[in-house]
């Protein structure tokens, strides 16, 4: 990401960028120097860190800090828009954000500016805005801790690949030999979520994904082991405050 600086005055403690990425591109683990925000405005990002997954739909972003390891994977085709900024006072782990009409707009004036920002002016006060705007920004639970333990790590890459099975704590433990409440105390100290709320953002992660590609809600419903397409859905809207088809228009907007 970031190749593309619109402004290109790295010098100055924010610039902007853009990128777009076929399906399926992938881009091995890196860092920035600075913080960086990306606007995902078609397709989905997957950002992979060490410490889990986030992901960042249309109309949404995703905050990487600086220094931050990471590795992206684009699916559908992403056409992203976004900030590299100086380190500010903000988290030092990655987060999913809202990204505002306001702040939108202002990202897409600040990758007109064609000339170096001069002191006091009409793109100097952008950019400052900007800096303003995303201090505030909402986040969103779009994201999926890893364990640090190496057996639960096991474990939750079994999740992820049968997504489709059962789940739940009591059978669960029982495979691993060990009481639900031991399983139960130490998922949630390792990842900071109960079990049963993790396996639910892994199939909330696979469905935007899925749906992104296309994919049709009854059978995005069915390989995660819902019922029903109207079980999934509910689920959907609950996580997402969108429902599925909601969540597909998005994908059919233009972008400019």
């Amino acid at each position: 990401m970031g190749k593309n600086f619109e402004h290109g005055y790295l010098d100055y403690p924010i610039y902007a960028f853009s990128e777009n990425y076929p399906h399926g591109h992938i881009e091995d683990w890196h860092s920035h120097d600075r913080i960086q925000l990306i606007h995902t405005l078609s397709g989905v990002i997957r950002v992979q860190t060490h410490e889990g997954i986030w992901i960042t739909p249309p109309g949404r972003g995703v905050w990487i800090p600086a220094h931050k390891p990471h590795a992206l994977l684009s699916s559908g085709d992403v056409k992203a828009r976004g900030i590299f900024i100086d380190t500010i006072a903000q988290s030092s782990e990655c987060r999913v954000v809202t990204i505002p009409a306001l702040l939108r707009e202002l990202m897409s004036n600040a990758m007109q500016i064609k000339t170096a920002i001069q002191p006091n002016s009409r793109d100097e006060r952008l950019l400052q805005l900007i800096l303003d705007e995303v201090r505030v920004l909402p986040a969103l639970a779009f994201n999926l801790p890893d364990p640090q333990n190496p057996r639960l790590l096991q474990l939750c890459q079994q999740i992820k690949s049968n997504l489709s099975l059962n789940w739940n704590l009591e059978d669960t433990a029982e495979q691993l030999h060990i009481s639900s409440k031991t399983l139960a105390r130490h998922f949630q100290k390792e990842t900071g979520l109960h079990f049963s709320h993790w396996v639910r953002q892994a199939k909330l992660m696979q469905a935007m994904i899925d749906l992104a590609l296309n994919k049709p809600v009854l059978n995005v419903a069915l390989d995660l082991g819902y019922d029903s397409p109207s079980a999934f859905s509910a689920m959907f809207k609950r996580e997402t405050s969108m429902t599925p088809s909601d969540y597909l228009k998005q994908f059919s907007e233009t972008v400019v």
